[in-house]
């Protein structure tokens, strides 16, 4: 079977108001689902999923049945031959579902390659805004989830030209992937190798660490063990990441070890970043919904598209 890259669209008020709102909003989030079944060479699925209303509600002067035949059959139709225009050579079909959206996402994704969702950005750089379809579905898929915003467009992922201004005529920016050697994850890893070759990016690998609890006591100024400490976590990454520069050996990577929150050095190196990467331990827990401290702070501050890939 063929797997597909997967954008999902769902029918919750965030998602209308964009749709409705603001046209180019849906455009621009397939767009990027566009190009990246493009560099896959891979076809591009468009899931639109209506979770049915009450008959009563249907028939509210707001909500009445020629709104939602445009929602539920004009706008996915006129986005998927507006992608078409926009990314010859890739392959759009729509598919149109009814159900509660994560649930039907979630389930579309595991066949899928890839699933792409939309989300609105918040101010200036500042990260995503999830509503609730997005964090379950982040939560329960088991395929990797791009999560891009509203407003992303092509030249985001691009090097400035001479001139200082984005351009798709220019090379990628890096891809930037999360990485803690003490727990390394072969398909989060072999994920984000695959995105920089297919974007001939530079890959920066970066690990952010805590110092031990006991190192404020006295022995942060004995510089030899603050050293030492840098050496070992330098090392380490080095070691999680010699097997795959050696089956990528056309793949520059960067590694950067460093103390402090991983959170935080993400979100800063995403400002540069065409895709950060990280991984989500797949949880098992009867309640809640378990993304991870690390991937939570990551989505809301975000400057670039965001790849989360699960992992057991």
């Amino acid at each position: 079977m063929v797997r597909t890259v997967v954008a999902g669209m769902d029918g919750s008020p965030e998602s209308r108001a964009a749709v409705m709102g603001a046209p180019p909003t849906p455009l621009r989030q397939w767009g990027r689902a566009a190009r990246e079944a493009k560099l896959r060479g891979l076809p591009l699925k468009i899931v639109h999923v209506w979770e049915p209303v009450p008959q009563s509600m249907a028939q509210a002067p707001l909500l009445g049945p020629e709104t939602l035949q445009h929602w539920t059959e004009r706008i996915p139709r006129e986005t998927a031959e507006g992608v078409r225009l926009r990314h010859t050579g890739v392959q759009v079909s729509v598919e149109q579902l009814s159900g509660p959206p994560a649930d039907v996402l979630t389930k579309e994704a595991e066949d899928a390659e890839l699933l792409v969702l939309g989300s609105r950005g918040l101010s200036g750089i500042g990260g995503f805004l999830i509503g609730s379809v997005g964090h379950s579905v982040l939560a329960h898929a088991r395929r990797p989830v791009v999560l891009v915003r509203a407003g992303e467009q092509a030249a985001d992922e691009h090097e400035p030209d001479p001139v200082g201004i984005p351009s798709a005529a220019t090379g990628y920016r890096p891809v930037v992937l999360g990485l803690d050697p003490t727990d390394p994850d072969d398909s989060v890893i072999g994920f984000v190798f695959d995105e920089a070759t297919r974007r001939s990016a530079v890959l920066r690998v970066l690990y952010g660490w805590n110092l031990p609890p006991y190192y404020t006591y006295g022995l942060a100024a004995d510089r030899d063990y603050h050293n030492e400490i840098i050496r070992q976590q330098s090392a380490a990454l080095a070691e999680a990441l010699r097997p795959w520069r050696q089956k990528y050996p056309d793949v520059d990577v960067v590694e950067e070890s460093r103390a402090g929150s991983a959170a935080d050095h993400l979100t800063d190196a995403s400002r540069d970043a065409s895709l950060v990467v990280f991984g989500r331990r797949i949880r098992r827990g009867p309640v809640g919904l378990h993304i991870g401290p690390v991937t939570h702070a990551v989505l809301h501050h975000a400057a670039a598209p965001v790849a989360v890939v699960a992992h057991n």
